[in-house]
């Protein structure tokens, strides 16, 4: 408890230092979010979405902490609409996380979220990415010598691995994450694990 404490004060600082910080008020819902401080929790996802409404994963766990607070209508229309972010944007894995909460609400799915998905074959050399959900090149060999490493490889393709690398700089410097501190490479692979809908 000690340590979600200190990481919640940690990104409250970052969030309040940089206001326009997504990811800084993101890691901070999150945080408040698993500590069960659910109305906070939801202040601080609702700003995320303010800076930028394309993080699908807001739209999920600012609707876990509505259920969690009995505001079931307004965790449906979250659910609802990011749903439909994470459709248009390809986010596979928080479609259907969302997808699988609005019915077991008894809430109403839009068409084009319930269709059926249809199985793909996947050939030498490719991968099914559970970021883009398309069928593509896969990496030619892991990204790590560890588990995540062998896990990225074989759920993610080359292209979404090359927008990773991109949005792990962001991370460590937008969370000015030291890079010999355990817990930074902790956190860094959370966020890389929520990108790649790895979770």
């Amino acid at each position: 408890m000690a340590e979600t404490n200190s990481r919640i004060e940690q990104f409250r600082k970052m969030a309040t230092d940089d206001p326009g910080n997504a990811l800084g008020h993101f890691s901070l819902g999150r945080e408040l979010l698993n500590a069960g401080q659910h109305e906070e929790a939801v202040a601080s996802l609702g700003r995320v979405l303010e800076i930028d409404p394309n993080i699908s994963r807001a739209y999920q766990h600012m609707a876990t902490a509505l259920l969690k607070l009995g505001r079931r209508s307004e965790a449906v229309e979250r659910l609802s609409a990011g749903a439909m972010v994470a459709h248009s944007r390809g986010d596979m894995m928080p479609k259907a996380e969302m997808v699988k909460m609005l019915t077991e609400l008894g809430a109403q799915v839009p068409d084009e979220l319930s269709a059926a998905q249809k199985a793909v074959e996947v050939g030498e050399g490719q991968v099914h990415c559970k970021r883009c959900g398309r069928v593509a090149a896969r990496l030619p060999r892991p990204p790590m010598r560890n588990a995540f490493g062998q896990e990225i490889y074989d759920n993610t393709c080359a292209d979404c691995w090359r927008e990773a690398i991109g949005f792990g700089t962001k991370v460590i410097n937008e969370l000015r994450l030291p890079l010999t501190d355990p817990q930074a490479s902790k956190m860094w692979d959370q966020h890389i694990r929520e990108f790649l809908n790895l979770t």
